[in-house]
């Protein structure tokens, strides 16, 4: 079921899939464009480690 839309969708017939409709997708892509979203980073210390490693 879609959060925001409250509609039951099916992964066959859904062309906006992994997203419930394009509006979701698109507020999920407005999300990850104004930053609310992000991938942490690594820190310094742990990105040393990796370099000494290899």
């Amino acid at each position: 079921m879609s959060y925001l839309q409250k509609k039951k969708t099916t992964w066959e017939e859904n062309p906006w899939r992994p997203f419930c409709s394009e509006k979701c997708k698109l507020i999920d892509l407005g999300k990850w464009a104004s930053e609310e979203y992000k991938v942490p980073e690594e820190k310094t210390e742990e990105k040393e480690k990796l370099k000494k490693n290899t």
